[in-house]
């Protein structure tokens, strides 16, 4: 699935049902809701804190590149998440993961590509881009409570652009591209204008999917608003996977699973690990997505070897989830 990347973006706009009906919601806000694309958020590619980036840089600021395996619908993948080298103040070069600006940043530009007058998409490459400037995704950051600095953003656009990411399917190659593919607007005209637009190449999975319309309707502002990144992965896989979700029939999954899959549960003690589980469950509720939520341990004698979650979604998630499978309903009649 690797592909070649191409030289320039395109010139203008061409329309094309895919790219329509991707951009068609059935909510009473548009600006609320974005789609997101199971396959590419499980890649646990946006998993590393400045700690665990910093152990894994050497003296001289330089990191190996990071493997990790996870499971999505029963298929063993891995991804093999090569850094970006940032150029320093003095001169220098570091090694940098993606983190949670980065991720941000991909819903930002995600939530961009729903706007028809900011998106390109081309079906028969395929190829998507999508149009934005650094202030665009600042305002768009704070108006979502994730305030960034226009510093803050270029450097996690810069890390976007120069980090690689390999998906093995079973060991075998699937993808390898950079997370983004940027045409920057020169200096001397971001100078010059500071809403000078840059236009980005999203990934290939991202335009398959779109060409495939395996993508989800979900409330992208209360996704945003949450502030644990595990909350967040969480209620993205809640949108997937609890698609009944109602107050009369609960969800289940395990903690094992969790660990296994997602790369967010790496403290030294699995106690400290199953308190953040709890911890993004209880946001989850202020947020309005769940109306309870249960766990139960499962032991081995006395040493606790997994821990089953239950939860029960809230009027306003199962709204939501009926609006969104209304869409996948009338995606599936075009």
């Amino acid at each position: 699935m690797s592909k070649k990347l191409p030289k320039k973006p395109p010139d203008q706009f061409t329309k094309n049902l895919q790219y329509d009906l991707f951009t068609k919601f059935i909510a009473n806000d548009g600006d609320l809701v974005s789609n997101t694309i199971e396959l590419w958020q499980r890649i646990p590619k946006y998993i590393f804190t400045a700690k665990q980036v910093a152990k894994l840089r050497n003296n001289d600021g330089y990191a190996e590149p990071f493997e990790k395996e996870f499971i999505f619908n029963k298929i063993n993948y891995s991804v093999l998440i090569r850094p970006a080298q940032i150029i320093q103040k003095d001169g220098s070069y570091k090694h940098f993961f993606p983190s949670i600006t980065e991720e941000l940043i991909e819903e930002v530009l995600l939530r961009f590509l729903s706007d028809q007058y900011r998106g390109i998409h081309n079906p028969h490459e395929p190829e998507t881009w999508v149009k934005f400037s650094l202030s665009m995704i600042r305002k768009e950051l704070k108006e979502r409570g994730k305030s960034r600095s226009i510093r803050q953003i270029k450097q996690a656009i810069d890390v976007m652009r120069y980090s690689n990411i390999t998906v093995y399917e079973n060991k075998k190659e699937l993808f390898n591209e950079p997370l983004l593919t940027v045409f920057t607007v020169t200096r001397k005209e971001y100078i010059e204008n500071r809403k000078s637009l840059h236009i980005a190449r999203l990934p290939y999975l991202i335009s398959l999917a779109i060409n495939n319309l395996e993508y989800r309707q979900f409330n992208y502002d209360r996704m945003m608003r949450c502030k644990e990144q595990l909350s967040r992965w969480l209620y993205k896989h809640f949108v997937h996977r609890y698609k009944q979700a109602s107050v009369l029939d609960d969800y289940h999954f395990m903690y094992q699973y969790l660990k296994e899959n997602t790369g967010l549960l790496e403290q030294s003690r699995e106690i400290d690990n199953r308190r953040k589980v709890l911890s993004a469950l209880k946001e989850l509720k202020s947020q309005r997505v769940l109306m309870q939520y249960s766990s139960k341990e499962k032991k081995r004698g006395r040493a606790i070897i997994d821990v089953v979650y239950t939860v029960t979604a809230s009027l306003e998630f199962e709204k939501e989830q009926k609006a969104a499978n209304k869409r996948a309903r009338n995606l599936m009649n075009n």
